[in-house]
């Protein structure tokens, strides 16, 4: 089993040492590594930290939309893409993923619902799912919601895509371990 995933960010960031910590192997793919032909990670996840999609946080937005085919591309080749909250009030924040997605930014606390047969409702398995937070919520979208809170706001979506899915998500905590290594283990690399 191999594991292994890219931080799609500016820079290096918390999630990273997190990543490590949990023995998965992880890089950078900064906007400018993801907009050049010539990077080619191998790769069985990628992942968006909170705040991609505020200008405050990161300058992720240009490139995110400028590589959105790039992105799907792997999704559907058998990779994984687990997109944060974009932290930001302004429509169109998700407009680079190939499925529709809106986002209402609000901050915060609340019991969390897992819904459905995912292998990827786990994500809050290692905290108090009766208080956790949350960035927004997602009033409109495409796929399955899998988690919620416990007035019915859908705050976690998968969208199975080819031989790979999205995971988006407003939880606003890191994923428990079992999820990280979950969603960033396959049999194969694909290449980004």
């Amino acid at each position: 089993m191999i594991k292994k995933a890219g931080v799609i960010w500016d820079c290096d960031c918390y999630i990273n040492k997190y990543i490590c910590d949990n023995d998965i192997g992880g890089e950078i793919i900064t906007p400018q590594m993801l907009a050049t032909p010539f990077y080619k990670g191998r790769l069985v996840a990628v992942l968006i930290p909170t705040g991609f999609g505020n200008p405050a946080y990161s300058g992720l937005m240009p490139a995110l939309k400028a590589t959105s085919g790039r992105i799907r591309k792997f999704v559907e080749k058998g990779g994984r893409a687990l997109v944060f909250g974009a932290m930001y009030e302004k429509e169109g924040c998700y407009d680079w993923l190939p499925f529709k997605v809106k986002y209402t930014h609000e901050y915060f606390n609340s019991p969390v619902i897992t819904k459905g047969d995912s292998d990827y409702c786990g994500i809050v398995k290692d905290f108090n799912e009766n208080g956790i937070e949350c960035d927004g919520y997602f009033p409109e979208y495409e796929g399955e919601c899998i988690a919620e809170t416990a007035d019915g706001r859908c705050i976690m979506i998968e969208k199975k895509m080819g031989d790979g899915f999205f995971i988006v998500t407003s939880i606003h905590e890191f994923p428990s371990r079992d999820f990280l290594t979950g969603i960033c283990s396959g049999d194969s690399e694909i290449i980004f």
